[in-house]
């Protein structure tokens, strides 16, 4: 009966993955769900507290890529502090807009956070008197960075994915 219980986790845990590109706590998810079925299995010592503690460990490196990406991008570029701080709230912003105006399932929250992130950057750049060469540069800087923190993120879940189906399946 656990390997069915296994199965159905590692399940759930794939739809939760699917969420990271809505920029929701998909990696988040699959740590709470592994968590909570090691607390339910553990006399079958499915999951180790170990295999929990570095799936934790890598959601929150995985959080702090996707978070930061825009600013070291920004920053990367050459982009004043506040450039790169609004490169993070850009983002944001960005994301939830892209979500709604972009409807292409994930392609339009990914769009519109790096959108999002870019635009804010080179509008803060550019109305801080910075060349229009160097704040379009900052902008794009800020999207790459952004782009590039969605898809560590993105790997970050694939590696808790693949941790956890090991971790349930290994005897």
């Amino acid at each position: 009966m656990v390997y069915f219980f296994s199965v159905l986790l590692i399940f759930l845990n794939s739809v939760w993955l699917g969420l990271v590109f809505f920029a929701l706590p998909g990696n988040w998810l699959i740590v709470i769900g592994t968590a909570a079925f090691a607390w339910w299995r553990w006399d079958d010592g499915v999951i180790s507290i170990y295999t929990l503690i570095l799936i934790a460990v890598i959601a929150v490196l995985g959080e702090v890529a996707e978070f930061f990406g825009s600013f070291a991008g920004a920053k990367k570029t050459g982009a004043s502090l506040l450039g790169s701080i609004s490169a993070i709230v850009g983002a944001v912003g960005g994301a939830v807009f892209g979500t709604f105006l972009i409807p292409i399932p994930f392609l339009g929250t990914i769009m519109g956070a790096c959108i999002g992130a870019g635009i804010l950057t080179w509008s803060v750049e550019f109305l801080g008197g910075r060349h229009p060469v160097h704040s379009l540069r900052s902008g794009f800087g800020a999207g790459f960075g952004e782009l590039i923190g969605i898809l560590s993120k993105f790997v970050a879940g694939c590696l808790i994915w693949l941790i956890v189906a090991i971790a349930v399946f290994w005897p």
